[in-house]
């Protein structure tokens, strides 16, 4: 069984950071790709990022030179750096592992970007 728990969400100020973490718990070994989903009210969730077992990473249009995935494979703990927040980056941030089988989600947490 596997869990994934996502901290680190709030609310900012526009041009400020967070750090997003999830933490993976069950059978991680099979987890070829972790990654950060977004769902804005009344959009589709989208990828935000995503950093494979050998450490290589993409990001969506939206995220690249602002946010930045990292991954501490010690702790099975992925992390999403985001800088420069701005209102567009509101939504709930989801956690994704990448199974061999099956996709994984975590339950989500909320980043509002607002003065």
């Amino acid at each position: 069984q596997v869990q994934l728990v996502e901290s680190g969400g709030g609310l900012v100020q526009p041009g400020g950071s967070l750090r997003l973490s999830c933490a993976a718990s069950g059978t991680t070994f099979t987890f070829y790709a972790m990654a950060w989903y977004r769902q804005a009210p009344g959009q589709q969730r989208e990828l935000v990022a995503t950093i494979t077992t050998g450490g290589n990473t993409n990001y969506a249009n939206s995220g690249k030179g602002r946010f930045t995935i990292s991954r501490d494979s010690a702790e099975n703990t992925v992390y999403l750096q985001m800088n420069s927040l701005g209102p567009e980056d509101t939504a709930i941030y989801y956690c994704n592992a990448k199974g061999l089988q099956q996709d994984y989600w975590g339950q989500g947490t909320q980043v509002t970007v607002s003065s």
